[in-house]
């Protein structure tokens, strides 16, 4: 039966039905991933630890081993990078969940002898407590390697040890960014953990850094302690947050400046006393907008000083209800607030057509 629906969510994955089924499945996904590691909890026997601690021990070491000889061989075959192939074997050096499912239905037809199913459970198991600990350490090779002194054929394009700004990712935010500081001659130094991203922009002689940013040393290496800012482009909130309260504890010189995915993230950046953030999509947003009222007939001037009533307005009401921000008890204040926000806005925005004048373009 395990196998069977094993095979059945592959075919589907490839069918026209998967977004609707990972939808509907994405609400129990965690419930049932919970209640599979639980039922592979209490199946396990730690008392086998202490009567076959050296078997276990070997078999793990073993296990871990030979996937990651074959994985990287496999990723060697198929042309991955070799600076990625071994964070693709690290990563999946691991046992596989699916072979609980083989080993109960192993167990269920007798094919077990005394403690061998025992042992084998606690084996896979450990071997997956292995994987933070693989990840760190080739994080650390790969840091070493790439992060060493530069080879002669290269001339990079910051040669000063000392940036002036310090970019934190290089994804489609950062590297608008880094284009254009880079494009008005600043000194940079940029911190990413994709290797690809990385490769790339040593090819072109700039000064890159790869590992975690959020390890003091390695912020020191990029020159935190000269440089005058920092820009915080990273995908995940709990990373920027992170990075956040690093430089303000131990390189509170440094201007941060941040990028906010939503309110939540501009409200949090706020509380930590950051105020030079930038939302991800509300400066285009706004600029579409205006736009889309130029076509409704609005006069272009009109249009773009609505679109700066609003900005100001909309940052204005953010900082007024940071103190309720995760306040559920306060979501009407928060309601209350939006309406004066469109009352202030349509008062303004009457007085501005009085005063419209017959400046007409503004493309």
């Amino acid at each position: 039966m395990a196998l069977g629906t094993f095979i059945a969510g592959v075919l589907l994955a490839e069918s026209e039905y998967r977004h609707e089924l990972e939808t509907a499945i994405d609400p129990f996904k965690g419930l049932l991933l919970g209640l599979f590691f639980i039922s592979v909890g209490m199946s396990l026997n730690l008392g086998v630890l202490y009567t076959h601690l050296l078997w276990v021990v070997i078999s793990v070491v073993v296990l871990v081993a030979v996937k990651i000889l074959v994985l990287y061989l496999l990723a060697r075959l198929y042309g991955v990078r070799s600076s990625e192939r071994m964070q693709f074997a690290g990563v999946l050096s691991q046992g596989g969940e699916f072979a609980f499912v083989l080993f109960s239905t192993a167990s269920s037809q007798r094919l077990f002898q005394g403690d061998q199913m025992a042992l084998l459970l606690v084996t896979v198991t450990l071997s997956m407590m292995t994987t933070p600990l693989l990840m760190k350490l080739v994080d650390k090779w790969l840091s070493r390697q790439f992060n060493g002194p530069e080879e002669e054929d290269e001339k990079p394009w910051v040669n000063d040890d000392k940036p002036q700004v310090i970019v934190v990712g290089f994804g489609r935010f950062g590297q608008v960014i880094g284009r254009l500081l880079m494009a008005n001659k600043m000194r940079i130094t940029v911190l990413e953990r994709d290797i690809s991203a990385v490769n790339l922009m040593r090819k072109y002689g700039y000064k890159v850094y790869y590992g975690d940013a959020t390890q003091v040393d390695l912020l020191r290496s990029a020159g935190a302690e000269a440089a005058v800012s920092i820009v915080i482009t990273c995908n995940e909130p709990e990373d920027t947050m992170k990075l956040v309260e690093i430089c303000q504890q131990h390189f509170p010189h440094l201007h941060i400046l941040a990028r906010a995915r939503g309110r939540v993230e501009a409200h949090e950046l706020l509380q930590a006393g950051v105020t030079q953030f930038s939302r991800e999509t509300f400066s285009s947003a706004l600029e579409l907008g205006r736009k889309t009222l130029v076509t409704l007939g609005m006069h272009p001037h009109q249009a773009q000083r609505a679109q700066l009533h609003f900005r100001r307005l909309d940052m204005r009401m953010l900082r007024e209800l940071i103190p309720m921000h995760a306040d559920t008890v306060q979501i009407s204040r928060a309601r209350e607030a939006r309406r004066e926000l469109e009352e202030i806005f349509q008062r303004e925005m009457q007085q501005e057509r009085r005063q419209l004048d017959g400046w007409d373009e503004f493309e």
